[in-house]
């Protein structure tokens, strides 16, 4: 067995702990599955958690008490290696009832869906860093409490592959990762030629007709590149020219038609022109956090998973998106009276 579906199979301790939760032994075992100095890197306003208690301390003891039937649904789980390191990523769902407030997020007492990208580094069975991108907004958006320019794009629960194989199980294929990987390199690199013109990007050759683009809540998901071009990327370009994503320094391989990036950040860039998400311009320099899954079919990008840590970007932009949530759902709390 490759060192790849070994880690794969190690995560799924990790995936099982927090499908069946027992409130009262996951710090246990948590604590058997992450190195006790772990890294652990999570979306704004979460941010890095030192070492594995202060992740559970931190990020899972709160959200159970807000979710106590909290359940983990992965539609996506592959590894790789890339710099030298041993990684595996996932993709999918936190669910189950949001009974309490979460990050002053009011409960809905209805069912609740969270989309997670998380990445995993590991040493020795051990994961010893932590690179995760929770959406928070779409909890925000479901609970009627998004304060902030709605989507240009349609929101919904982004479904798995549609190939229905994206926890990866098959012997580790070297070959077909290696051109997958390198296919979505040269993407990459083709996207970063806007400066130069559309044409050169060349959409066409690597993307295929029935692209799916499934973005985080707050920028939304669509179909086909018209689609893409449409509501992400003119919008996202206008705003943001200078954009330098960390194709060759962030975190970047692949699992047979999987690919996965990560990297903290990933991005760095300049809001300028009309300003992006409805927030002006004010020239100001920010980086971003995106971690993204791709998958391949019939030699063309099929559909691409992507989660952008939109609450960083408007904290860098000086913008409280919980303080404006707060003024919004402020008729809503029952320890305040108006």
């Amino acid at each position: 067995m490759s060192i790849h579906n070994r880690n794969k199979a190690f995560i799924g301790g990790l995936r099982a702990a927090l499908y069946d939760i027992d409130a009262s032994d996951l710090q246990r075992q948590l604590r058997g599955l992450f190195a006790a100095d772990c890294e652990a890197h999570l979306a704004h306003p979460l941010e890095t958690l030192p070492g594995v208690d202060a992740l559970y301390e931190g990020a899972y003891l709160p959200l159970l008490k807000a979710v106590p039937d909290l359940e983990r649904r992965d539609f996506i789980v592959m590894a790789g290696e890339s710099r030298g390191q041993n990684w595996v990523g996932c993709a999918g769902h936190y669910m189950g009832l949001f009974e309490q407030p979460w990050l002053d997020i009011p409960p809905t007492k209805h069912l609740m869906a969270m989309r997670y990208h998380e990445f995993f580094r590991i040493e020795d069975e051990r994961i010893v860093e932590m690179q995760a991108l929770w959406d928070i907004p779409q909890v925000m958006m479901e609970a009627g409490a998004w304060p902030l320019s709605p989507s240009l794009a349609v929101e919904w629960i982004a479904p798995g592959p549609a190939s229905n194989d994206g926890i990866v199980t098959s012997p580790y294929d070297e070959a077909l990762s290696q051109a997958s990987l390198a296919w979505v390199k040269d993407m990459l690199t083709a996207m970063q030629r806007s400066v130069i013109s559309v044409e050169a990007m060349e959409l066409n050759k690597y993307w295929h007709p029935k692209m799916m683009w499934y973005g985080p809540a707050g920028i939304g998901s669509m179909r086909r590149i018209s689609g893409f071009r449409r509501w992400h990327q003119i919008p996202f370009l206008k705003a943001m020219p200078d954009r330098d994503a960390f194709i060759g320094t962030g975190i970047m391989f692949a699992d047979g038609e999987y690919v996965g990036f990560t990297a903290w950040p990933g991005m760095t860039m300049t809001i300028s022109g009309d300003g992006w998400l409805g927030i002006a311009p004010g020239n100001r320099a920010i980086t971003m956090r995106s971690l993204d899954f791709w998958r391949m079919e019939k030699g063309q990008i099929r559909e691409n998973w992507v989660l952008v840590d939109l609450l960083d970007v408007y904290h860098q932009l000086g913008v409280d998106v919980f303080e404006r949530m707060r003024e919004l759902t402020v008729a809503r709390r029952a320890d305040i009276a108006l």
